[in-house]
Protein backbone atom coordinates (compact mmCIF):
# COMPACT_ATOMS: atom_id res chain seq x y z
CA UNK A 1 0.00 0.00 0.00
CA UNK A 2 0.94 4.00 -0.93
CA UNK A 3 1.21 6.67 1.17
CA UNK A 4 -2.82 8.04 2.19
CA UNK A 5 -3.70 10.37 -0.49
CA UNK A 6 -6.65 11.52 1.39
CA UNK A 7 -7.80 10.76 4.99
CA UNK A 8 -11.12 11.16 7.14
CA UNK A 9 -12.94 9.34 9.33
CA UNK A 10 -16.90 9.04 11.37
CA UNK A 11 -16.54 8.81 15.13
CA UNK A 12 -19.04 6.47 16.26
CA UNK A 13 -21.23 8.15 18.48
CA UNK A 14 -24.82 7.89 16.92
CA UNK A 15 -27.11 7.29 13.80
CA UNK A 16 -25.80 8.61 10.67
CA UNK A 17 -27.59 11.78 9.85
CA UNK A 18 -28.49 14.51 6.36
CA UNK A 19 -25.47 16.63 7.93
CA UNK A 20 -22.84 13.27 8.01
CA UNK A 21 -24.43 12.86 4.57
CA UNK A 22 -23.47 16.29 2.86
CA UNK A 23 -20.36 17.36 4.76
CA UNK A 24 -18.77 14.09 4.61
CA UNK A 25 -19.58 11.02 3.38
CA UNK A 26 -20.47 12.92 -0.11
CA UNK A 27 -17.43 14.03 -0.79
CA UNK A 28 -15.80 10.90 0.71
CA UNK A 29 -17.66 8.35 -1.58
CA UNK A 30 -16.98 10.50 -4.54
CA UNK A 31 -12.79 10.26 -3.76
CA UNK A 32 -13.09 6.94 -3.49
CA UNK A 33 -14.17 6.13 -7.00
CA UNK A 34 -11.09 7.64 -8.25
CA UNK A 35 -8.69 4.87 -9.36
CA UNK A 36 -5.61 7.42 -9.52
CA UNK A 37 -6.05 8.09 -5.47
CA UNK A 38 -5.54 6.56 -2.35
CA UNK A 39 -7.80 7.15 0.02
CA UNK A 40 -8.07 5.97 3.50
CA UNK A 41 -12.10 6.39 5.50
CA UNK A 42 -12.28 4.99 8.94
CA UNK A 43 -14.78 4.17 11.96
CA UNK A 44 -13.08 6.54 14.45
CA UNK A 45 -14.39 3.88 17.50
CA UNK A 46 -11.77 4.63 19.98
CA UNK A 47 -12.57 7.99 19.48
CA UNK A 48 -15.79 7.75 20.53
CA UNK A 49 -14.87 6.26 24.22
CA UNK A 50 -14.41 9.85 25.42
CA UNK A 51 -18.12 10.36 25.17
CA UNK A 52 -20.16 7.30 24.64
CA UNK A 53 -19.91 4.80 27.57
CA UNK A 54 -22.77 2.70 26.34
CA UNK A 55 -21.33 -0.22 24.53
CA UNK A 56 -24.31 -1.52 23.12
CA UNK A 57 -24.99 2.25 21.21
CA UNK A 58 -21.25 1.70 20.12
CA UNK A 59 -21.69 -1.41 18.22
CA UNK A 60 -25.02 0.28 16.89
CA UNK A 61 -23.35 3.33 16.03
CA UNK A 62 -20.63 1.42 14.19
CA UNK A 63 -22.98 -1.10 12.17
CA UNK A 64 -25.10 2.19 11.22
CA UNK A 65 -22.35 4.41 10.00
CA UNK A 66 -20.62 1.30 7.81
CA UNK A 67 -23.92 0.73 6.40
CA UNK A 68 -24.70 4.02 5.52
CA UNK A 69 -21.45 4.62 4.33
CA UNK A 70 -21.57 1.45 1.61
CA UNK A 71 -25.12 2.06 0.81
CA UNK A 72 -24.29 5.64 -0.20
CA UNK A 73 -21.59 3.72 -2.68
CA UNK A 74 -18.47 3.97 -1.15
CA UNK A 75 -15.82 2.14 -3.16
CA UNK A 76 -14.21 0.02 -0.66
CA UNK A 77 -12.66 -2.09 -3.35
CA UNK A 78 -11.13 0.74 -4.56
CA UNK A 79 -9.99 2.63 -0.99
CA UNK A 80 -9.39 1.48 1.96
CA UNK A 81 -12.36 1.43 4.71
CA UNK A 82 -11.92 -0.01 7.76
CA UNK A 83 -12.37 0.53 11.82
CA UNK A 84 -10.09 2.26 13.82
CA UNK A 85 -9.89 -0.46 16.59
CA UNK A 86 -8.95 -3.05 14.13
CA UNK A 87 -5.15 -0.95 13.34
CA UNK A 88 -3.18 -2.22 16.83
CA UNK A 89 -0.29 0.15 15.04
CA UNK A 90 -2.69 3.03 15.83
CA UNK A 91 -2.77 3.14 19.71
CA UNK A 92 0.91 2.03 20.04
CA UNK A 93 1.66 5.04 17.86
CA UNK A 94 -0.17 7.25 20.01
CA UNK A 95 1.97 6.58 22.79
CA UNK A 96 4.80 6.99 21.19
CA UNK A 97 3.53 10.89 20.00
CA UNK A 98 2.61 11.47 23.20
CA UNK A 99 5.80 10.93 24.89
CA UNK A 100 7.13 13.91 22.45
CA UNK A 101 3.87 16.25 22.86
CA UNK A 102 4.19 19.19 24.99
CA UNK A 103 1.41 19.34 27.77
CA UNK A 104 0.93 23.03 26.87
CA UNK A 105 0.38 22.59 23.10
CA UNK A 106 -2.30 20.36 24.54
CA UNK A 107 -3.78 22.80 27.05
CA UNK A 108 -4.83 25.09 24.15
CA UNK A 109 -6.76 22.73 22.42
CA UNK A 110 -10.16 23.78 21.94
CA UNK A 111 -12.15 21.28 23.58
CA UNK A 112 -10.59 21.35 26.74
CA UNK A 113 -10.76 24.76 26.84
CA UNK A 114 -14.57 24.82 26.61
CA UNK A 115 -15.06 22.61 29.20
CA UNK A 116 -12.56 24.31 31.23
CA UNK A 117 -14.75 27.42 30.71
CA UNK A 118 -17.54 25.78 31.15
CA UNK A 119 -16.36 24.43 34.70
CA UNK A 120 -15.52 28.03 35.54
CA UNK A 121 -19.10 29.39 34.09
CA UNK A 122 -21.11 27.15 36.25
CA UNK A 123 -18.54 27.50 39.56
CA UNK A 124 -16.59 24.41 40.07
CA UNK A 125 -13.78 24.29 42.15
CA UNK A 126 -12.21 22.35 40.04
CA UNK A 127 -11.30 23.95 35.94
CA UNK A 128 -10.94 20.42 35.20
CA UNK A 129 -14.06 18.66 36.73
CA UNK A 130 -15.40 15.81 35.06
CA UNK A 131 -12.30 15.90 31.61
CA UNK A 132 -10.47 12.45 30.72
CA UNK A 133 -7.37 11.97 29.51
CA UNK A 134 -9.36 10.75 26.71
CA UNK A 135 -10.79 14.43 26.37
CA UNK A 136 -7.30 16.14 27.07
CA UNK A 137 -5.45 14.26 24.64
CA UNK A 138 -7.60 13.70 21.90
CA UNK A 139 -5.81 15.44 19.00
CA UNK A 140 -2.47 12.87 19.71
CA UNK A 141 -4.94 10.08 18.81
CA UNK A 142 -5.96 12.09 15.97
CA UNK A 143 -2.99 13.07 14.98
CA UNK A 144 -1.55 9.04 15.31
CA UNK A 145 -4.85 8.07 12.80
CA UNK A 146 -3.49 10.79 10.35
CA UNK A 147 0.49 10.03 10.51
CA UNK A 148 -0.06 6.26 11.01
CA UNK A 149 -0.70 6.82 7.00
CA UNK A 150 1.61 9.62 6.18
CA UNK A 151 -1.63 11.32 4.82
CA UNK A 152 -1.15 14.02 2.42
CA UNK A 153 -4.08 15.82 3.00
CA UNK A 154 -7.16 15.45 5.48
CA UNK A 155 -10.45 17.15 4.65
CA UNK A 156 -11.65 18.69 7.57
CA UNK A 157 -14.51 21.50 8.84
CA UNK A 158 -13.39 24.58 10.42
CA UNK A 159 -13.48 23.46 13.64
CA UNK A 160 -10.96 21.11 13.34
CA UNK A 161 -8.01 22.48 11.74
CA UNK A 162 -6.72 23.46 14.82
CA UNK A 163 -6.18 19.42 15.54
CA UNK A 164 -4.66 19.49 11.64
CA UNK A 165 -2.11 22.14 12.98
CA UNK A 166 -0.97 20.31 15.84
CA UNK A 167 -0.73 17.18 13.93
CA UNK A 168 1.95 18.88 11.86
CA UNK A 169 3.61 20.62 15.01
CA UNK A 170 3.82 16.78 16.56
CA UNK A 171 4.89 15.10 13.28
CA UNK A 172 7.90 17.93 13.09
CA UNK A 173 8.66 17.48 16.31
CA UNK A 174 9.27 13.95 15.72
CA UNK A 175 11.10 14.29 12.48
CA UNK A 176 13.22 16.82 14.00
CA UNK A 177 13.88 14.37 17.29
CA UNK A 178 14.18 11.38 15.46
CA UNK A 179 13.77 10.67 12.16
CA UNK A 180 11.98 12.50 8.88
CA UNK A 181 9.67 9.77 8.57
CA UNK A 182 6.19 11.87 8.54
CA UNK A 183 4.65 13.89 6.24
CA UNK A 184 3.26 16.93 6.80
CA UNK A 185 -0.46 16.72 6.70
CA UNK A 186 -1.98 19.17 4.10
CA UNK A 187 -5.23 21.18 5.86
CA UNK A 188 -8.32 20.70 3.27
CA UNK A 189 -11.05 22.88 4.01
CA UNK A 190 -13.78 22.66 1.67
CA UNK A 191 -15.74 25.95 1.92
CA UNK A 192 -18.53 24.40 -0.98
CA UNK A 193 -18.95 21.78 1.54
CA UNK A 194 -22.60 22.20 3.37
CA UNK A 195 -23.07 22.56 6.75
CA UNK A 196 -26.57 22.02 7.61
CA UNK A 197 -28.62 23.28 9.92
CA UNK A 198 -31.16 21.08 12.05
CA UNK A 199 -34.53 21.53 13.08
CA UNK A 200 -34.15 24.00 15.52
CA UNK A 201 -31.91 26.27 13.72
CA UNK A 202 -28.42 25.53 14.82
CA UNK A 203 -25.91 23.67 13.05
CA UNK A 204 -27.64 20.03 12.29
CA UNK A 205 -25.44 17.85 15.37
CA UNK A 206 -26.18 15.15 17.40
CA UNK A 207 -25.05 16.73 20.28
CA UNK A 208 -28.45 19.24 19.97
CA UNK A 209 -29.94 16.23 19.47
CA UNK A 210 -31.54 17.93 16.30
CA UNK A 211 -30.51 15.96 13.51
CA UNK A 212 -32.52 14.59 10.58
CA UNK A 213 -31.36 10.36 10.86
CA UNK A 214 -30.31 9.29 7.09
CA UNK A 215 -32.17 6.45 6.63
CA UNK A 216 -35.16 6.73 8.99
CA UNK A 217 -38.70 5.45 7.09
CA UNK A 218 -40.25 7.85 4.58
CA UNK A 219 -42.97 8.05 7.35
CA UNK A 220 -40.05 9.60 9.96
CA UNK A 221 -38.45 11.51 7.05
CA UNK A 222 -41.52 13.47 6.39
CA UNK A 223 -42.46 13.95 9.54
CA UNK A 224 -38.66 15.25 10.84
CA UNK A 225 -38.86 17.63 7.68
CA UNK A 226 -42.25 18.97 8.92
CA UNK A 227 -41.24 19.99 12.43
CA UNK A 228 -38.33 22.25 10.97
CA UNK A 229 -39.19 25.75 12.58
CA UNK A 230 -40.08 28.10 10.42
CA UNK A 231 -41.08 31.83 11.18
CA UNK A 232 -44.76 33.35 11.12
CA UNK A 233 -44.83 34.44 7.57
CA UNK A 234 -48.22 34.16 5.51
CA UNK A 235 -48.37 32.11 2.75
CA UNK A 236 -48.04 34.39 -0.14
CA UNK A 237 -45.61 36.82 1.43
CA UNK A 238 -41.74 37.04 0.01
CA UNK A 239 -38.87 35.18 2.22
CA UNK A 240 -35.17 35.44 2.32
CA UNK A 241 -33.93 32.30 1.38
CA UNK A 242 -30.99 32.79 2.82
CA UNK A 243 -32.32 32.47 6.44
CA UNK A 244 -34.27 29.78 5.98
CA UNK A 245 -32.88 26.49 7.23
CA UNK A 246 -35.77 24.18 4.81
CA UNK A 247 -33.66 26.52 1.86
CA UNK A 248 -30.47 25.61 3.15
CA UNK A 249 -31.14 22.01 3.24
CA UNK A 250 -32.32 22.02 -0.29
CA UNK A 251 -29.68 24.07 -1.34
CA UNK A 252 -27.09 20.97 -0.37
CA UNK A 253 -29.38 18.50 -2.32
CA UNK A 254 -30.01 20.37 -5.21
CA UNK A 255 -28.37 21.42 -8.39
CA UNK A 256 -27.61 24.80 -9.17
CA UNK A 257 -29.96 25.96 -11.63
CA UNK A 258 -32.86 23.89 -9.07
CA UNK A 259 -31.58 26.14 -6.06
CA UNK A 260 -31.87 29.14 -7.99
CA UNK A 261 -35.40 28.53 -9.32
CA UNK A 262 -36.04 27.42 -5.78
CA UNK A 263 -34.71 31.05 -4.19
CA UNK A 264 -36.81 32.79 -6.58
CA UNK A 265 -39.90 31.24 -5.25
CA UNK A 266 -39.00 32.21 -1.99
CA UNK A 267 -38.84 35.82 -3.32
CA UNK A 268 -42.45 35.70 -5.15
CA UNK A 269 -43.90 33.78 -1.85
CA UNK A 270 -44.19 29.98 -1.03
CA UNK A 271 -45.76 28.41 1.55
CA UNK A 272 -44.00 26.66 4.71
CA UNK A 273 -45.88 23.51 3.76
CA UNK A 274 -45.65 23.53 0.27
CA UNK A 275 -41.85 23.72 0.87
CA UNK A 276 -41.76 20.96 3.23
CA UNK A 277 -43.79 18.67 1.57
CA UNK A 278 -40.92 19.38 -1.78
CA UNK A 279 -37.99 18.76 0.29
CA UNK A 280 -38.96 15.91 1.66
CA UNK A 281 -40.12 14.49 -1.74
CA UNK A 282 -36.97 15.90 -3.09
CA UNK A 283 -34.62 14.18 -0.49
CA UNK A 284 -36.72 11.38 -0.18
CA UNK A 285 -36.29 10.46 -3.87
CA UNK A 286 -32.22 10.83 -3.95
CA UNK A 287 -32.32 8.76 -0.40
CA UNK A 288 -34.96 5.62 -1.63
CA UNK A 289 -32.37 3.09 -3.41
CA UNK A 290 -29.82 3.81 -0.65
CA UNK A 291 -32.08 3.08 2.20
CA UNK A 292 -33.29 0.08 0.24
CA UNK A 293 -29.52 -1.13 0.54
CA UNK A 294 -28.85 0.10 3.58
CA UNK A 295 -31.42 -1.72 5.36
CA UNK A 296 -30.42 -4.87 3.62
CA UNK A 297 -26.85 -4.52 4.99
CA UNK A 298 -28.52 -3.82 8.81
CA UNK A 299 -29.68 -6.91 8.33
CA UNK A 300 -26.59 -8.83 6.87
CA UNK A 301 -23.64 -7.26 9.45
CA UNK A 302 -21.41 -9.87 8.23
CA UNK A 303 -21.22 -8.43 4.98
CA UNK A 304 -20.08 -5.47 6.52
CA UNK A 305 -17.66 -7.16 8.78
CA UNK A 306 -16.11 -9.01 5.88
CA UNK A 307 -15.44 -5.54 3.96
CA UNK A 308 -13.69 -4.20 7.11
CA UNK A 309 -11.97 -7.10 7.83
CA UNK A 310 -10.28 -6.36 4.14
CA UNK A 311 -10.00 -2.99 4.86
CA UNK A 312 -7.91 -3.82 7.69
CA UNK A 313 -5.79 -6.22 5.79
CA UNK A 314 -5.07 -3.21 3.52
CA UNK A 315 -4.27 -0.62 6.26
CA UNK A 316 -2.20 -2.78 7.61
CA UNK A 317 -0.15 -3.63 4.89
CA UNK A 318 0.88 0.08 5.26
CA UNK A 319 0.83 0.18 8.84
CA UNK A 320 2.88 -3.10 10.27
CA UNK A 321 6.35 -1.86 8.13
CA UNK A 322 6.18 1.50 9.00
CA UNK A 323 5.43 1.57 12.68
CA UNK A 324 8.56 -1.18 12.71
CA UNK A 325 10.88 1.99 10.62
CA UNK A 326 9.24 3.66 13.33
CA UNK A 327 10.23 1.80 16.26
CA UNK A 328 13.50 1.35 14.85
CA UNK A 329 13.94 5.08 14.73
CA UNK A 330 12.94 5.33 18.38
CA UNK A 331 15.16 2.44 19.39
CA UNK A 332 13.19 0.17 20.33
CA UNK A 333 14.30 -2.27 17.85
CA UNK A 334 15.79 -6.17 18.08
CA UNK A 335 19.40 -6.94 20.07
CA UNK A 336 20.39 -9.26 17.99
Amino acid sequence: MKNADFLTGITTSGTPHLGNFVGAIRPAVATSKNPDLTSYYFLADYHSLIKNHDPEKRQQSTLEIAAAWIALGLDHDNCVFYRQSDIPEIPELTWILTCLTAKGLMNRAHAYKAKVQENDADGKKDPDQAITMGLFSYPILMAADILMFNAGKVPVGKDQIQHLEMTRDIAARFNHVYENLFVLPEVVVDDNTAVLSGLDGRKMSKSYNNFIPLFDTEKKLRKMIMKIQTNSLGPDEPKDPDTCTLFSIYRAFATESETCAMADRYREGIAWGVMKQELFEYINAILAEPRQRYNELIKNPTDIEEILAKGAEKARAFSVPFLQKIRSAIGIRSLG
